[in-house]
């Protein structure tokens, strides 16, 4: 197909033209005289034989048909401009999207992100975070770090690690629980999957107590309500190093149950780009390298 040729020039004084609405204001941003924008608009007026602008006394008023064509062109241009910053040292910047649990993008990939960037400083990795429930093919992802047992339909998995859960409370709490039986005294805040608590009584080897506490869909969140002091976390002590190095909270029992694996998932239909390529070896480096410790 031959495209036509675009009258860059005149598209981009119209472009400037219609944000100002003064042809006076986008010759200054655009570093020509106020005639050669007043000039490029005509030829693009004459060129697709409509009227783009009225001319008033003070100003300009945009058309419909320029107010048609002034969201696409923006748009065009903001691409293009996206493009070229992606050209950065003679080389061009590869973006990936990961959408990863945000429990695991706190926890445990927030510390390491700057060991990838330093290692490809031409990936601009975009992260969003999300409760385990995301549609990787709606929302344009090339990666997700997903909470589960690695079955998902149409979907490649491969495993990271274990973040097994355990009891997790600030020290005065902690202080006042010697036995698992102790914990039926407290609130134990729990996440949506109700047979957490009862899984790890059954490990502790102890009667579950009637579970009464707060429900959360992020374990980040149940650890800042169990900082607050509202009652004992379930959650992956894994993630949360960071709070008991500083002795934010406390583990009282060595008692952990999996439920679990993260993954490192993508769809089988997306083909493998070098930037994908580059962050899976990386993230299974040091995904190994957790295992290992």
């Amino acid at each position: 197909m031959v495209r036509p040729h675009l009258p860059l020039n005149a598209l981009r004084a119209f472009e400037a033209a219609a944000r100002h609405l003064s042809f006076t204001r986008a010759a200054i941003e655009l570093c020509v005289t106020q005639a050669a924008v007043s000039h490029q608009v005509k030829l693009l007026e004459e060129r697709i034989g409509v009227t783009l602008f009225r001319r008033l006394p003070r100003g300009l008023m945009i058309t419909e048909e320029g107010q048609a064509l002034l969201p696409t062109l923006q748009e065009s241009f903001d691409r293009m401009a996206e493009m070229l910053e992606r050209f950065e040292g003679g080389h061009m910047r590869e973006v990936l999207t990961l959408g990863a649990v945000g429990t695991f993008a706190v926890g445990w990939l927030m510390p390491r992100l700057a060991d990838f960037t330093e290692r490809y400083p031409f990936i601009d990795l975009r992260l969003s975070t999300n409760n385990n429930r995301v549609d990787i093919a709606a929302e344009g992802l090339d990666y997700t770090i997903r909470f589960g047992n690695g079955a998902w339909h149409d979907i490649e998995a491969e495993a990271l690690f274990e973040a097994p859960l355990s009891a997790l409370c600030i020290p005065p709490i902690a202080s006042q629980i010697k036995h698992p039986e102790d914990l039926a005294r407290q609130p134990l805040l729990r996440s949506y999957r109700a047979d957490e608590w009862p899984s790890w009584f059954e490990t502790a080897r102890v009667t579950p107590p009637p579970i009464h506490g707060m429900v959360f869909d992020s374990s980040v969140l149940m650890i800042e309500a169990a900082v607050q002091g509202a009652g004992v976390a379930l959650a992956p002590p894994l993630m949360f190093s960071r709070h008991l190095a500083a002795g934010t909270i406390e583990q009282p029992f060595p008692i952990y149950i999996s439920k679990g694996s993260y993954w490192l998932t993508r769809l089988k239909s997306r083909n493998v780009t070098p930037a994908m390529e580059a962050f899976r070896n990386w993230i299974i480096a040091k995904a190994e390298e957790t295992r290992e410790s």
